[in-house]
C-alpha cells in the first residue's frame, strides 16, 4: 500500500492573546498549513517540481522547513548541538534536492519532529532572550518567532501554487 501525505486538523491562530500565545499560534497555524497544503497526494505527487522552470517540490518544502526549524530555534536560540537535517557545504540547498519518493513519509515525521523540538526548546526562553550570530548580530527570540513566520508564510505562497499545479486543489 503507497503511502499518502496524512490530512491535517489545521489549528486556529487565537485571536486575543498575549504575545508569546499570538506568535506561538501563528507559527503553528502556518506549520500546519504547509502540511495542509501537501495532505492527500502520493510520494510521486509531493516530488513532482509542477511549476517549471523551478525545481521546487512540496517534499522539497517539507525538508527544508525542517532544516529552518532546528537551524533558528534548536542550533541558534537554544545552543544545541546538532547536526544539520539536510544541509551539507559541498550541497547547501540538499533539502530541496536529493529527493527519494521512498523519503516522504520520513520527511513529514522528522518536520513534525522538529517542531516539537523546537517548541521544547524554547519553551522556557524569554521573548526578549538574545543569542549571537557568526557575524556578530544579537537577535531575539521574538524576531526569530516573527522570522519563522515570514519564512513559513512565504513557502506556504509557494505551495498554494504547486499544489494547485498538481490537482488543481486551492484554498
Amino acid at each position: 500500500m503507497t503511502w499518502i501525505a496524512p490530512e491535517v486538523d489545521r489549528r486556529t491562530e487565537p485571536y486575543v492573546a498575549d504575545e508569546r500565545s499570538m506568535l506561538q499560534g501563528w507559527l503553528d497555524r502556518h506549520r500546519d498549513t504547509l502540511l495542509t497544503k501537501c495532505a492527500g497526494l502520493t510520494p510521486e505527487q509531493l516530488v513532482r517540481a509542477s511549476a517549471e522552470p523551478s525545481n521546487l517540490t512540496l517534499l522539497g518544502l517539507v525538508r527544508h522547513m525542517a532544516e529552518v526549524e532546528r537551524s533558528w530555534f534548536r542550533t541558534r536560540v537554544a545552543g544545541q548541538k546538532i547536526g544539520d537535517l539536510y544541509f551539507t557545504d559541498e550541497q547547501p540547498d540538499s533539502d530541496f534536492e536529493n529527493l527519494d519518493t521512498a523519503g516522504a513519509e520520513e520527511a513529514f515525521a522528522v518536520l513534525r519532529a522538529e517542531c516539537a523540538a523546537a517548541d521544547q526548546a524554547v519553551a522556557h526562553r524569554a521573548l526578549d532572550d538574545t543569542f549571537t550570530m557568526a557575524d556578530g548580530r544579537v537577535i531575539s527570540l521574538r524576531w526569530v518567532y516573527i522570522h519563522m513566520i515570514e519564512e513559513y508564510a512565504r513557502h506556504n505562497g509557494h505551495a498554494d501554487l504547486l499544489r494547485e499545479r498538481i490537482d488543481g486543489v486551492t484554498g
